[in-house]
């Protein structure tokens, strides 16, 4: 695939995608989010790619918000339509594919970039980072999931208060706050994402993906978590990897699991 917003490289079972717009602070515009979302669709439906991480080019920002000239004119439908689109080709997609998405915060990640980063499955953050969704700064509110994601990851009080102020937290901040991982030095933090995705890459690509499910399943309105959770469980004893699995820890060996 050729992107004209995005660099996508592929290394031993690790895709990585770097929004590369650094010119806008990689900003995301209409075309970066379709290009995101081919980019992922495609990773994920490669049976050797295990886990995928999401960067911004540069030491700048990961993401510095959305592209605000694309939509400084819009109309209520259109603005409504906007979130709709963004929410379907990107931002509930990546928190629903069955790949681990991986968010390596370099940098700024404001409002659009803090979303994305948010419905990656979970973030390391360079310390130089800072987050924020300073929206109602320019009138509007967080359209691509930040209203309802932020307050399941640090809870809705700090989640109030982020969004009111429009502030911006540093990493450690998003640390002691539990919208982080972990926080490392901006030189190090490609090599330290990789490391845990290898070590994610060495259990059961099926199991994970069923994992996944379930864990977003307690986030979903109507939704029983623990159902989707023994749903998926009895799911898993039908697949190759388990038996695999328990071969395995029978046989006192290292499991071999194929693919996803």
């Amino acid at each position: 695939m050729n992107f004209e917003n995005i660099l996508v490289a592929v290394d031993n079972g690790i895709g990585q995608i770097t929004i590369n717009r650094p010119s806008k602070l990689n900003a995301l515009n209409v075309a970066t989010i379709q290009e995101l979302h081919n980019a992922l669709e495609s990773l994920d439906a490669n049976e050797a790619i295990r886990a995928i991480i999401v960067t911004g080019e540069g030491e700048k920002a990961f993401v510095a918000g959305a592209d605000i000239s694309e939509f400084a004119h819009f109309s209520i439908e259109e603005g409504a339509q906007m979130a709709a689109q963004g929410h379907e080709l990107l931002f509930d997609f990546v928190e629903n594919l069955k790949t681990p998405v991986i968010a390596a915060v370099n940098g700024f990640a404001l409002g659009g970039g803090l979303e994305l980063a948010m419905a990656c499955h979970f973030r390391i953050a360079s310390d130089n980072a800072k987050m924020g969704l300073p929206e109602v700064s320019l009138g509007i509110i967080p359209g691509y999931g930040g209203t309802q994601r932020l307050p399941q990851l640090i809870g809705k009080g700090r989640a109030m208060e982020m969004i009111m102020t429009a502030g911006m937290i540093s990493a450690e901040e998003a640390f002691r706050a539990g919208l982080v991982n972990h926080v490392v030095p901006q030189t190090e933090l490609l090599s330290f994402t990789k490391s845990l995705a290898q070590r994610i890459m060495k259990n059961s690509p099926v199991a994970i993906g069923k994992a996944i499910k379930a864990i977003n399943a307690n986030f979903k309105d109507g939704v029983n978590g623990y159902e989707t959770e023994i749903r998926n469980f009895g799911k898993c004893f039908g697949t190759e990897d388990f038996k695999e699995g328990t071969t395995a820890f029978l046989e006192k060996r290292k499991a071999d699991f194929k693919g996803k």
